[in-house]
């Protein structure tokens, strides 16, 4: 059963599946800098300013003074950070605060910012060319670390985000199954693409938008919603729409209407309804990959999908995207065949270089049960918190990934996320902001904890929870 939780803080604790040994990674996998300060002496001192004039220039040069929604505090307020470095598990902005991260770059930071191995890997690549435009062999290595990692995955197309991984593959899934219509989920989040932009979550749903001016009802007449964890609806959709449904796209785990996870026979069931229907069942791991085992949330559920979206971590904090699947599917993708899809800076070496060196310390024995030992403390510490300043709220994890709501619960869908209090949330994140916690601006996104985050982070951040749980 998932890692959900209530106010008590008790958690039904998952153990990986990762067949990875439990012996922890070393201690080099850990960002060892200490809080520079003292809570007092952080409080005494926050100031904003520099970051406050930074984004009043920004706002004149790009829309909102920002380049993703999300980064403008619009959902939690207060005034945006402007981030100057970061290192291991802590971020600094310009004015020199530091910040213990639960956002690392919405997931691809699980080894932690700047990585030494990382940056000397690049580094070494870079005095060889940024980018070809041709193929280089480093393509051919992640690529081969993917397929054996990944159980879906036969053959993989590299692209440069998450947003062009989905658009490939639901183009795919379309040219393979000779259909046009596809189902999403409420709440979930595929990128930006027209298609996708239909009661989604992430920046669509912090922003309260129902989906996108700019988008053509045309572009959207082929896409089908159901509630997540709802088989009945989805079963309906199919019994509507007989031989047309191409394709179900769905985060295995929704990340961006917050943290939800799914019923025990959910992922089952759409695995069973997609095979009686002739349809193809698609993954959306551009945020579970690499994240919830070493394979993955299909790896974790024991489910084998047809095709997978992959992103974040395997670019190791450079712009990246994939998608794969089976090698009969795959091959329909040109120039093996007729499904055409290009990218100039596709499988580029700076990618190439950082997912390869991440995906090599994630092998490492312990890797995921390190992860979910700290989150699993995080989470139920938080929780229990928020039970001893008498705060309504609920949550879970899994692995390095996790979220929290300002409500009794259970969350099983977007309807229920939508219920939590966002504006207790925003007096919450505000307040961890000034203790030096850095979560995701936005109720409605996932955290995530990394190989560099400490006991004493932990243990730190729920103090600190604690602390202005009982202020609000």
């Amino acid at each position: 059963m998932a890692a959900t939780l209530t106010g008590s803080g008790i958690a039904l604790g998952f153990s990986c599946s990762s067949k990875i040994s439990k012996k922890a990674p070393s201690s080099s996998n850990r960002c060892c800098i200490k809080m520079s300060v003292s809570v007092e002496e952080k409080k005494k001192n926050f100031t904003l300013q520099k970051s406050e004039e930074a984004f009043n220039a920004a706002k004149n040069l790009m829309p909102g003074g920002v380049n993703s929604p999300v980064r403008a505090f619009k959902s939690v307020g207060g005034q945006p950070v402007v981030i100057d470095s970061a290192k291991g598990s802590r971020m600094r902005d310009i004015d020199g605060n530091e910040y213990i991260d639960y956002v690392g770059s919405w997931g691809p930071a699980i080894i932690g910012h700047a990585d030494d191995g990382v940056l000397a890997a690049l580094a070494e690549t870079m005095k060889k060319g940024t980018s070809f435009g041709a193929p280089c062999l480093l393509e051919n290595v992640l690529a081969e670390m993917v397929i054996s990692a990944v159980p879906s995955i036969e053959m993989v197309r590299f692209v440069n985000s998450g947003t062009e991984a989905c658009m490939g593959v639901l183009r795919l899934a379309r040219a393979f199954t000779g259909k046009q219509k596809f189902i999403k989920f409420e709440g979930c989040y595929h990128g930006h693409a027209n298609s996708f932009l239909v009661k989604a979550g992430s920046g669509v749903a912090t922003l309260g938008l129902p989906d996108s001016p700019g988008v053509p009802k045309s572009a959207t007449s082929d896409t089908l919603t159901a509630p997540y964890n709802d088989l009945a609806a989805v079963e309906k959709l199919f019994e509507a729409n007989k031989g047309e449904i191409a394709a179900i796209i769905l985060e295995p785990v929704v990340g961006n209407s917050g943290f939800i996870t799914p019923k025990p026979e959910f992922i089952d069931g759409i695995r069973r309804i997609t095979k009686d229907n002739g349809a193809l069942l698609i993954f959306d791991e551009v945020m579970t990959g690499f994240r919830l085992a070493y394979g993955g949330a299909q790896e974790y559920f024991g489910i084998t999908p047809d095709l997978t979206t992959l992103g974040k971590i395997i670019g190791g904090g450079l712009p990246v995207g994939a998608y794969g699947g089976r090698r009969d599917i795959m091959e329909m993708v040109a120039p093996a065949g007729p499904m055409y899809q290009a990218g100039t800076l596709s499988g580029n070496p700076l990618a190439m270089t950082a997912g390869i060196h991440t995906l090599k310390r994630l092998r490492q024995p312990g890797t995921y049960e390190y992860l979910d030992k700290i989150t699993k403390e995080l989470t139920n510490g938080i929780l229990e918190a928020g039970k001893k300043t008498g705060h309504a709220m609920c949550g879970g994890y899994i692995s390095g990934m996790f979220g929290f709501f300002f409500t009794e619960g259970p969350v099983y869908d977007f309807s229920d996320a939508k219920k939590s209090d966002t504006e207790k949330f925003g007096k919450f994140f505000r307040g961890m902001l000034e203790e030096g916690v850095y979560f995701a601006p936005s109720q409605f996104e996932a955290g995530f904890t990394s190989l560099a985050h400490t006991p004493q982070d932990i243990q730190f951040t729920i103090a600190a929870a604690e602390k202005v749980l009982s202020r609000i």
